[in-house]
């Protein structure tokens, strides 16, 4: 009875060691990529390029920000000083794509979240903005 008694108990060492494991494994936090796509920001090497940029903003965004982000009755203009970098930086950007935003400096209505633009995508859009309002002498 008492190996019997034995081999029990080493079955259920055994089976807590498994289980935590497999629980450690499913909490191990995520790689510094998987961190970056979950807050919605490009790789951590990502360059942006500005020529996709412009388009991608012409398709995505112009419709509400106007062409050349200068605004239309259904979204504000993004050349404008209350978007300069240092007061909405480029994080605020990719959270307002990656989550939406709600209305704060215009009374045009909270911006829904924009699903179908990838953090990429996001980047290079970010850097066509910037370089506009740098042209616009917004710094």
């Amino acid at each position: 009875m008492k190996e019997k008694f034995k081999i029990l108990n080493n079955s259920k060492f055994l089976f807590a060691v498994l289980a935590s494991t497999l629980l450690l494994a499913a909490c191990s936090p995520p790689s510094e990529e998987e961190r970056l796509q979950n807050m919605g920001l490009p790789p951590s090497d990502f360059v942006a390029d500005v020529r996709k940029g412009k388009k991608l903003f012409e398709a995505n965004c112009a419709v509400c920000h106007g062409k050349k982000a200068s605004g239309t009755t259904q979204g504000p203009p993004l050349i404008h000083k209350v978007y300069n970098p240092s007061h909405h930086s480029d994080l605020a950007f990719y959270r307002a794509v990656k989550d939406g935003s709600r209305s704060h400096h215009w009374n045009f209505g909270d911006m829904p979240a924009q699903p179908q633009v990838s953090p990429e995508q996001a980047g290079h859009i970010v850097g066509y903005v910037r370089k506009i309002q740098r042209s616009a002498g917004i710094k």
